[in-house]
């Protein structure tokens, strides 16, 4: 079984992995980063989603090993060491952008990194951004309004759908 190692949320990790094993599995099971939901296994749902090397991917969809030597980040490494929540966790809470709370480490990880990449979208880029992300519970309205917050844009003109 080849040996793998990664930065994950900063620290430094490694492990002996199945050359099938998908780094979903490996966040979750290896290193017990339960935070990356696994919904549909087949890249469609969005839940997954992770940071590698500073880029959104579903991690369902990417083999460990092909992660390996690179830098990941869940959604435990958003919030602040001491527990903290950052500023789009923060929106989410504040703007009920979750309920259930299944779909929201990936939308949070996806919305995280289009403030990355632009930090002022338009309701339509953030739409557009989210496609990928399903949710069962909530229509989206408050997830969008959640991430246009956390851009510092003012959302009370934003009337519910």
């Amino acid at each position: 079984m080849p040996q793998i190692s990664m930065t994950v949320n900063g620290r430094a990790v490694s492990g002996e992995v199945e050359g099938r094993t998908l780094l979903s599995t490996f966040l979750r099971d290896h290193l017990s980063l339960t935070g990356t939901h696994v919904g549909c296994d087949t890249g469609q749902c969005g839940a997954c989603v992770v940071h590698v090397d500073g880029v959104a991917v579903k991690s369902c969809n990417m083999l460990a090993a092909e992660a390996s030597g690179s830098s990941v980040g869940t959604i435990e490494g958003q919030a602040a060491a001491d527990g903290t929540l950052n500023a789009l966790q923060q929106a989410f809470q504040d703007h009920h952008g979750l309920q259930c709370g299944f779909c929201t480490p990936g939308m949070v990880m996806s919305a995280a990194a289009l403030l990355k990449d632009n930090p002022r979208p338009s309701e339509a880029e953030v739409r557009a951004h989210l496609e990928g992300n399903l949710c069962r519970c909530t229509g989206y309205h408050n997830i969008v309004k959640a991430v246009l917050a956390a851009s510092g844009q003012d959302v009370s003109g934003i009337a519910a759908e």
